[in-house]
């Protein structure tokens, strides 16, 4: 069973600002299931957050595998072995694969990074499945109100480190050459992706890496001048012949493909 509803901004209390309506109110009914949402699902069980991705962050397995706590092997032979049992988890721990703590760990990071975008403003619908578990299972849930106090928390700092945007999710490319300024190795590493054409989301990915930690990266860069977004460029202006109609060069539409011959027609008289 699926609910599909609206969930709109924000609307101010006396305490925090309600980010998601819909979720505080999937958590007063100790819901079960996965709310799907524009930039990310957040997974709950018994109205607690579970789980969480999104298309914006590295999943649970790069931020294992790149750091060095598991080998590609060992998520491979958790996912064929407890995958469809949806314990994932559990599994790493109980063959040692991976200490209970790291992984705990390792997954509260995933969880509040990816919910960090996910609950990104956004005038998209959101959709909620009851009785969707992650195949992850369970590790540590986290009470709602957790997951919105970190999120703000997160939203705070960046506008207090640089409160311009644009790098956040635009491609980014150095303003300096190697050498030019000191920065630590961590920003350093960054900065030599900031090729034009790397997101922070592809940056992340490459680095193993939290996204919003590169987010924090990239304010930083951008603040002491380092790193610029690449702002997109206006398509221009396309070259009529005098008298010419223009109409797409492809198209499925019957109707498009009916003037295109009436153009050529008229063009031969």
């Amino acid at each position: 069973m699926s609910a599909i509803a609206a969930d709109p901004g924000a609307p101010g209390t006396d305490r925090l600002p309600v980010l998601s309506p819909m979720l505080q109110r999937l958590a007063a009914e100790r819901a079960t299931g996965a709310l799907m949402r524009d930039r990310g699902t957040l997974y709950l069980a018994d109205g607690q957050v579970v789980h969480a991705e999104s298309p914006a962050t590295p999943g649970i397995d790069v931020l294992l595998t790149t750091g060095g706590t598991l080998r590609h092997e060992g998520w491979w032979d958790a996912v064929a072995q407890a995958g469809a049992g949806q314990r994932v988890g559990r599994y790493l721990v109980d063959s040692g694969h991976v200490p209970g703590g790291a992984l705990e760990l390792c997954h509260l990071g995933a969880l509040y990074d990816a919910a960090f975008f996910a609950l990104a403003p956004t005038g998209t619908p959101a959709r909620f499945r009851y009785g969707v578990s992650h195949w992850i299972g369970p590790v540590r849930p986290v009470p709602v109100a957790a997951v919105q106090r970190e999120t703000l928390r997160r939203r705070e700092l960046l506008d207090r480190i640089w409160p311009d945007p644009a790098c956040d999710s635009a491609p980014v490319v150095s303003s300096a050459h190697p050498g030019d300024s000191p920065v630590p190795a961590r920003q350093r590493a960054v900065l030599e992706l900031a090729d034009g054409v790397r997101t922070a989301s592809d940056i992340a990915q490459a680095l193993g890496r939290s996204a919003f930690h590169i987010l924090v990266d990239l304010r930083r860069l951008a603040a002491a001048g380092l790193v610029a977004a690449v702002r997109a460029q206006p398509l221009p202006a396309a070259a009529s012949a005098p008298g010419r109609i223009t109409l797409p060069e492809v198209t499925a539409d019957p109707d498009i493909a009916l003037l295109r011959r009436l153009r050529d027609a008229l063009e031969a008289l």
